[in-house]
């Protein structure tokens, strides 16, 4: 018998009513077979609600089975005499880090779980060196969890998981929250654990490059095992998985564009490395009848019509760019240079009237006492009307509290905050009003949920903004549409949803409001590749049609050279880049130093020219590395 073994495992939700009738049955997990062998690394996908989080629970013993039987190292989850022991021998950290977070120094936090367990005091301290080091929070061992941001408390949740030691740790979304290294560090920290210390681990996530080197996977559709292999033969199922709501690496999709367009690659790439190996270590041949005289492919994946409309008037746009004398193009090239450091980015990055505008602005976190941190400093930024706005930064950058300045929740320490022209914190300035006007979607949707029900939820803005019942239930049916949630779910308690549900609940609360800014600080966070194409789109045809601007704040760098006009990049709380998003990403190098990324499509044809082929380094999603790949193997004579 393996570590965790599962043998028709069931899972109901009970929902009773007031009115004393039979409760209402949800079942969230059906006829799961699972066998974990120990010391293998695990990876469970699936869409938002397809049980994957209830799974997780069940083997912490969170949650015991309605049916069937639960194993972890063959003891079973539904005995209650075995439950402490069976928490200490699977380890779990949750999505939101403050459903475990207690400690009052973050030291004392992760130390919390070897103490319960009885280890020595030294051996205690040497655990959460090792564990805080392990995920890069050393420098913070002793503030406040409570002073941290989302994504450091994330990682302080799995430093305390790991000082516990445990033979299996269960990973539901850890690294969510996190930015690019971090995720990198997270990672490569469990795989350590799970290759040198042989600790099993079960790892839940949307990032399909995080699973690459797992031994097994599991995809999980209403409650269901739908899929196991490898990543290989799981990830050679593109179509399949799209099915499923679910997503590849983008070196696998690439792959895969590459292959319908008539490139003879194998099936299955997983990593960027094997993609260029496929390119340019053989010579490829394309038969005449798959490729030769054909025009490339110019339809897109799977996209909502807002966004097709959107992509037309990017289109023109470049049309009418091509209509400019070479020299004014050169011109206005030069203008719109990035520009490091030195305030606001010139050219077309703040054209439109300014809607916010932030002059000198820093804010400081316990001023004057021993937690004291300089969140900003010196920040100056204009976001005009209607423009689509993209924030990226490492964690603790100030991103978050930047949002919140914008959005009249938090005041300065110095400098000053306006919204169309007037400062908001004079005396009498209605913050209030503000915040209808400025929506803000938070990191966590628990901070704004609260009612019984969705649709009520939904209606609270539009209520307190004075609007009639009618009205009110008018937008936020609207506002759920938008967001991709039905009728079946207003009647349903906001916290009875997935994470991802939760979320676009959050999201279409502030929809509800009509507002002219809308702020969304990490909206995708949680949800399935499918659930956030949607979102995105969504938002992006918001952003047309209404001429809303929006600020999106993701550690997606996919998300973000997808969808914005601009990249403002924050490092150590001051604005380090601000330019068109290929300019922005074309200083790769400098973001890594930042603990940032690029998208992994600017690595792939990075290395695509240092290997000899001449493709476009600016390409920035599938799409264009697709095309400009073909052009290159064009030119070199293996595509006619």
């Amino acid at each position: 018998m393996g570590i965790i073994k599962a043998t028709k495992l069931v899972y109901d939700y009970l929902k009773y009513g007031e009115d004393g009738q039979e409760p209402e049955v949800n079942r969230a997990i059906d006829q799961v077979d699972l066998d974990v062998k120990e010391g293998q690394f695990i990876a469970v996908l699936g869409h938002n609600g397809s049980g994957k989080s209830t799974l997780a629970k069940q083997i912490n013993a969170l949650l015991v089975p309605t049916e069937g039987t639960l194993w972890v190292d063959q003891m079973d989850t539904s005995s209650e005499a075995d439950v402490w022991k069976i928490r200490q021998k699977a380890g779990m950290v949750f999505q939101n880090p403050d459903n475990q977070i207690i400690g009052n120094m973050v030291e004392e936090d992760v130390g919390f779980g070897p103490e319960n367990l009885g280890v020595p005091t030294e051996d205690i301290w040497k655990r959460v060196d090792e564990s805080l080091q392990a995920v890069g929070m050393t420098a913070y061992r002793r503030q406040s969890p409570n002073k941290l941001s989302g994504g450091q408390k994330q990682r302080v949740a799995i430093a305390g998981v790991m000082a516990m030691h445990p033979r299996c740790i269960v990973l539901d979304e850890p690294t969510a929250m996190l930015d690019p290294n971090g995720r990198k560090e997270v990672l490569k920290a469990v795989r350590r654990l799970n290759q040198q210390e042989g600790v099993t681990v079960i790892l839940i996530t949307h990032y399909m490059e995080e699973v690459v080197f797992a031994d097994d996977i599991y995809v999980m559709d209403s409650g269901r095992i739908v899929m196991h292999g490898t990543p290989r033969e799981i990830f050679s199922q593109v179509d399949q998985l799209k099915k499923y709501r679910l997503d590849v690496p983008q070196a696998t999709l690439l792959a895969h564009e590459l292959i319908q367009a008539g490139v003879p690659l194998k099936e299955g790439i997983l990593t960027r490395e094997e993609l260029v190996e496929e390119l340019t270590g053989k010579e490829i041949r394309i038969p005449q009848s798959a490729a030769c005289g054909k025009k490339v492919r110019e339809e897109k994946p799977d996209r909502s019509e807002e966004h097709g409309a959107e992509d037309e008037r990017r289109r023109r746009s470049e049309a009418e760019n091509r209509d400019i004398p070479e020299a004014e193009n050169e011109r206005t090239a030069a203008e719109s240079q990035v520009i490091p450091d030195s305030g606001m980015a010139q050219g077309n990055i703040n054209e439109g009237k300014p809607v916010l505008r932030l002059e000198h602005v820093y804010y400081t976190y316990s001023p004057g006492t021993a937690y004291e941190m300089h969140a900003l400093k010196d920040v100056n930024l204009t976001l005009p009307q209607g423009q689509f706005v993209g924030m990226i930064g490492h964690t603790g950058s100030g991103k978050s509290t930047l949002t919140q300045l914008l959005n009249g929740l938090v005041q300065p320490t110095r400098g000053k905050v306006y919204f169309e022209g007037e400062d908001i914190w004079q005396e009498n300035y209605p913050l209030r009003s503000l915040r209808s006007q400025v929506g803000l979607v938070f990191q966590y949707p628990e901070h704004q949920l609260f009612e019984t029900d969705v649709l009520s939820d939904v209606c609270f803005g539009p209520k307190n903004q004075g609007l009639s019942q009618e009205e009110c239930e008018k937008r936020a049916r609207e506002a759920l549409n938008h967001v991709g949630l039905g009728e079946a779910f207003y009647a349903k308690s906001p916290f009875e949803l997935s994470g991802g549900q939760k979320r676009r609940v959050a999201i279409a609360g502030v929809l509800a409001m009509n507002p002219k800014v809308l702020i969304l600080d990490e909206p995708t966070a949680g949800l399935d590749p499918r659930g956030r194409d949607e979102i995105l789109d969504q938002i992006a045809g918001l952003h047309r049609v209404r001429g809303i601007t929006i600020l999106l704040v993701s550690h997606s760098m996919e998300d973000i050279a997808r969808y914005v006009e601009r990249i403002i990049v924050m490092n150590h709380g001051e604005k380090a880049f601000d330019g068109p998003p290929k300019q922005v990403f074309s200083h790769y190098k400098e973001l890594e130093a930042m603990g940032l990324a690029a998208p992994q499509i600017t690595y792939i044809v990075h290395d695509l020219r240092e290997a000899g082929l001449k493709v476009d380094t600016e390409a920035t999603t599938v799409e264009e590395a697709r095309d400009t790949i073909l052009s290159a193997l064009r030119e070199r004579g293996e595509l006619c």
